[in-house]
């Protein structure tokens, strides 16, 4: 018996079909392309999303599937006809800043507060909200029409079931709802105020359900016979699942096209002072968790800046190359606010910035800033959490493309001071849908099941000096300070 988890990011689409132990049976991907119409704006074709699931999908079925597992990249909204399915615009993208003005609107008008104690998130155009209603206001004869229910909106998760199952099902999963500014994380509700303040008809949203659900069969037009769809999970809730983080206080971080830390802070929903996020980890039968998050928006990102954009490199295995080959104490810091600044800022209308720049400054050093700049936010996720009363962990397990640097992974453990462990299998997003999914049809009982399943990992130890850590975070945030003066005085 096997399951196959469908894994939309935010720059790829991959299938992974695992067997009864977790084990990889066989892997597809596809590159997903994005569109940038105006600074700031970030847009990718849904046509595109589908048919990289649906490719990917085929290459790796076979007759022993029991079961599908979705995870997405969060946050992105899109809007669909209901009697066709045709979109009405491209996906709008996580990273996209079209609403910030709204944002800030919202946020001058006191809202936060109410929005804080509902979602757990801040009012940032980073979630889903805005964007729908810049949709509904934006696309001739849209808000009418949604109002008399002939549309549908979703994130990719939605749109992905609804084509799967050719139309049938309109539904999404807890934690994917709950990054929407729409979701009450403490009733599990969508929340009728929440629906008011950002002028959203309830008509257009998606039944919700928890993690491990049965959610519909696959089209057998599509398939070729109907799949039980049994799990769904946004990216980094899956990934925290993947990794089994299923005890309080037990930590992952993600390291895809950005960076996302969750911590499991069990059955209550901690609000955070340090304009970190709190969000639904899991609902998996009676177990469920809360997590809490900080949120880097450029992490792999900037990999592919240097790469595609600056052709400082020629494969992402470049820069671990390059950052060997520079001294700790080169000076220079790369501010990667290509899309603002996420936790614990929150600031919008900061940009990227390099700093430290001398006549020797070459690739190499960039290169390394780029890597050490993904480290030193990940260290400042974790000192607001523990100013949170978040106990620091005793560990820290990572995953996501640019895990796989070894470089990067001991000279986070340097920063952190602690130890990073790395599994085998980098591929947690996808593993933690299969789990979801095989749970739902039994093929795991629980929980505990999971966590005896095998799991290979490498572990780097901290071997940094207490002193050179402390120098270097000190460094780093005085370059981090001078980018936000700088946002702030082109604000007047």
């Amino acid at each position: 018996m096997s399951i196959i988890a469908i894994d939309q990011g935010t720059t790829s689409t991959r299938a992974i079909r695992f067997d009864a132990d977790a084990a990889i049976e066989a892997t597809a991907s596809r590159d997903l392309p994005q569109s940038y119409p105006h600074p700031g704006w970030v847009e990718q074709d849904p046509v595109h999303i589908w048919q990289g699931a649906l490719a990917t999908l085929r290459e790796v079925l076979t007759e022993d599937v029991a079961a599908i597992g979705i995870t997405n990249q969060r946050e992105t909204i899109l809007l669909w006809d209901r009697a066709t399915g045709e979109p009405l615009h491209n996906a709008i993208v996580w990273q996209d800043r079209r609403t910030a003005d709204r944002c800030a609107a919202l946020l001058a008008d006191g809202m936060e507060p109410m929005v804080r104690a509902r979602t757990g998130l801040l009012l940032d155009p980073y979630f889903s909200a805005t964007k729908l209603c810049w949709l509904l206001d934006t696309l001739p004869g849209a808000r009418a029409r949604a109002e008399r229910g002939e549309l549908a909106a979703g994130t990719v998760d939605s749109f992905l079931l609804w084509r799967l199952t050719g139309g049938r099902v309109h539904a999404t999963d807890l934690t994917n709802a709950s990054r929407t500014l729409l979701y009450n994380i403490v009733t599990e509700q969508w929340d009728d105020d929440l629906l008011n303040l950002f002028a959203i008809p309830r008509a257009l949203l998606p039944d919700v359900h928890a993690n491990a659900h049965f959610f519909g069969t696959t089209d057998p037009a599509i398939t070729g016979r109907a799949i039980p769809i049994a799990g769904m999970a946004g990216d980094q809730q899956a990934a925290l699942i993947g990794q089994r983080c299923f005890a309080p206080g037990q930590i992952k971080s993600t390291y895809g096209t950005g960076c996302f830390l969750l911590s499991n802070i069990g059955t209550v929903p901690t609000l955070s002072d340090k304009r970190l996020l709190t969000t639904i980890g899991y609902r998996i039968g009676q177990d469920r968790a809360y997590a809490m998050e900080g949120s880097i928006f450029i992490a792999g990102a900037a990999i592919k800046w240097l790469r595609d954009t600056m052709g400082i490199i020629t494969s992402a295995a470049d820069s671990a190359r390059l950052a060997a080959s520079v001294p700790a104490d080169h000076g220079v810091h790369l501010i990667p606010a290509f899309v603002g600044m996420g936790a614990p800022h929150w600031r919008t209308d900061v940009r990227a910035s390099i700093t430290g720049l001398t006549l020797d400054t070459g690739p190499a050093q960039i290169a390394r800033a780029a890597l050490e700049a993904v480290a030193f936010q990940t260290c400042d996720l974790v000192e607001a959490m523990a100013g949170e009363g978040v106990a620091p962990p005793a560990i820290l397990r990572i995953d996501g493309g640019m895990a796989t640097n070894d470089w990067f992974a001991q000279f986070l453990a340097d920063m952190m001071g602690l130890p990073v462990e790395r599994p085998a299998n980098h591929e947690s997003t996808a593993l933690g849908a299969a789990f979801l999914a095989g749970i739902t049809i039994g093929l795991w009982p629980d929980l505990a099941a999971l966590d005896r399943l095998p799991r290979a990992t490498r572990c780097f130890t901290p071997a940094a000096a207490a002193a050179d850590r402390a120098v270097s975070l000190r460094r780093w945030r005085q370059a981090v300070q001078h980018a936000l003066a700088t946002g702030a005085e082109e604000r007047i």
